[in-house]
């Protein structure tokens, strides 16, 4: 028979977190369900579970250490009488890794309150929306308690009954080879309770399906794919436990105007050539009124004297409100300079005047254009 510390590939002296890691290791290396059920698996798969039962255990580990195999006989080996559940050690060493598949410690009571499924809403809202803030009715689908039975499932009247199959425990053992496995009991579902005589409104289920109407509040400044939490809004728990939670999914429409940066909204604003070029005011839209911005919601916003595409004006204080604060973000109106067209012979004639009298001065981006294009063409005709 081999020993025990070599099977596992561990020292002697090795401490339990080490032997716990070394069966951890080879027991998932050798699992027969692995191994496609291979019969050299399964025998060294239980001999590993063999050495783990033994040196695990600080008694017996001090017996085998002193006199080897002898000092265990009958005390969990394969020479032995009693066999050390593998649905127990697996429940020490997997638990946090398969939960209760294999029973034993940590299973949570069978048949008791669960509580209810959680339930996501997508919302679509405006912008406008989301810059004031708002209530919106939402109609969400929902599972309810069924209240002539009051979610027991039986008719009004009488109660369920013990699952005689798992007598009230939900799971059921079977015994597969050299360990037992642990399964939901398939007559009761794992409610370990049994209805007899089915409530006509739920059918026994407990619980039916309705169509609720809310009323939810979105904050002012909410952004694109804010999520918004209704607690115990969601599905009814079952017998007896909690409701589940409401998720609100919120996602805000594209403006045609208003494109969002954080707290800051940017809006591109036509300019004439004219205003442009000798500055003035220009009507921009916003979203917040006050004593600078009618009840159309325009406010005027300053051009400064030979303003060019592209430019921005910051408006403080005219953005999104915080979510987190009283500040808020800013308008940024970008100019876009628009030339004139369809002109008449008159404003043509004036067109013309006005090129004449400009020079470099008032063209100094194009003037230093012309000077780099030069020497550009100076260089590749000098190369041809």
């Amino acid at each position: 028979m081999r020993d025990y510390y070599e099977i596992l590939g561990v020292e002697r002296g090795c401490d339990e977190a080490a032997l716990k890691s070394a069966f951890r290791k080879q027991a998932m290396e050798h699992h027969p369900d692995r191994n496609g059920g291979c019969e050299d698996a399964a025998s060294r798969f239980k001999e590993i579970n063999e050495a783990y039962s033994v040196l695990s255990d600080p008694q017996k580990r001090a017996a085998y250490d002193r006199f080897g195999h002898a000092g265990v006989n009958g005390q969990g080996g394969m020479g032995g009488g009693q066999f050390h559940d593998v649905g127990d050690i697996f429940n020490e060493v997997f638990g946090d890794v398969f939960g209760d598949m294999f029973g034993g410690r940590g299973r949570q009571a069978r048949g008791g309150p669960a509580r209810g499924n959680d339930l996501r809403y997508d919302l679509e809202i405006t912008l406008e929306q989301a810059y004031a803030g708002s209530e919106v009715e939402i109609t969400v689908p929902v599972t309810m308690t069924c209240e002539p039975c009051e979610g027991s499932g039986a008719k009004p009247g009488t109660s369920p009954t013990t699952c005689t199959t798992c007598h009230g425990a939900g799971r059921v053992r079977a015994s597969q080879g050299f360990f037992s496995i642990e399964r939901t009991c398939p007559r009761c579902g794992g409610s370990g309770r049994m209805v007899m005589d089915p409530c006509v409104e739920c059918r026994g289920a407990g619980q039916i399906r309705k169509t609720r109407t809310l009323a939810v509040r979105i904050p002012a400044g909410v952004d694109d794919g804010a999520r918004i939490r209704l607690a115990g809004e969601g599905d009814a728990g079952l017998r007896g436990g909690p409701r589940g939670d409401l998720y609100i999914f919120v996602s805000v429409k594209p403006h045609e105007l208003f494109e969002r940066d954080g707290l800051d909204l940017l809006c591109t604003v036509p300019v004439p050539m004219c205003t442009a070029a000798l500055g003035g005011e220009i009507e921009a839209p916003c979203l917040m009124g006050g004593a600078d911005c009618d009840g159309a919601c325009k406010i005027e916003v300053k051009v400064p004297e030979g303003a060019q595409t592209g430019r921005t004006v910051r408006v403080k204080g005219r953005g999104m409100p915080s979510l987190r604060g009283p500040q808020r973000g800013d308008l940024v109106v970008e100019l876009f300079v628009e030339t004139p067209t369809h002109l008449t012979a008159r404003q043509k004639e004036l067109m013309r005047e006005l090129a004449g009298l400009c020079g470099e001065q008032q063209h100094p981006k194009a003037a230093g254009f012309t000077g780099k294009a030069r020497k550009f063409w100076d260089s590749v005709l000098g190369q041809a």
